[in-house]
């Protein structure tokens, strides 16, 4: 029987940095906000990777949780409560993105563990993409780790590369980092 290949990730591209002097940090509880007055968030989906500069305490890269609204995002790392003082110019860069999770080997309890993943990106992709796994039946963020031997730097030539790996992983995503420009055409796994 063949196999067929699961898309952990269809086509995503690198969005131009969001910059502005109402960008505000709250933490309540354990909800962790970024919020602005006027300049817009919207362009930000769940699972963008952000980070941000320009702030006192809160320089630092977060996963979008919930876009709430145009100007609300909830991500899953805890941030510093900071109001924004109206003059200092916070920056937020889309710097990648994770994959939604697919069921991997651990999940079936299949005994091989052996897994193949399959990255397409456009000339003009700048970053890096790899794999993380989780052996968590409901994982959270610190859950994941990075899977060895599965990590693919784009040199703007490069336009597929293929990675096996083995592990009795529960779930398994894709992690795109150090996204600057271009686009991943899509992130295909095979368990």
């Amino acid at each position: 029987m063949a196999q067929t290949s699961t898309t952990l990730l269809a086509s995503k591209s690198h969005l131009a940095n969001v910059t502005g002097t109402d960008i505000s940090f709250t933490a309540t509880g354990s909800e962790y906000k970024i919020t602005s007055t006027s300049t817009s968030l919207a362009g930000f989906n769940v699972r963008d990777l952000i980070t941000v500069t320009g702030t006192t305490n809160n320089n630092s890269t977060f996963t979008v949780k919930t876009e709430t609204s145009a100007n609300e995002l909830i991500v899953e790392e805890i941030v510093t409560t900071e109001t924004s003082d109206g003059s200092t110019t916070t920056t937020l860069d889309h710097t990648g993105f994770v994959s939604d999770k697919s069921k991997g080997d651990g999940y079936y309890s299949q005994p091989d563990g052996v897994h193949t993943v399959a990255y397409q990106v456009n000339s003009t992709m700048t970053g890096s993409i790899k794999m993380q796994g989780s052996l968590a039946t409901t994982p959270t963020e610190d859950d994941y780790f990075d899977i060895t031997g599965t990590t693919f730097t784009a040199d703007q030539s490069t336009l597929i590369s293929t990675a096996n790996f083995t592990g009795n992983f529960v779930w398994v995503r894709a992690k795109a980092t150090s996204v600057t420009a271009g686009t991943i055409s899509s992130v295909l796994i095979n368990s």
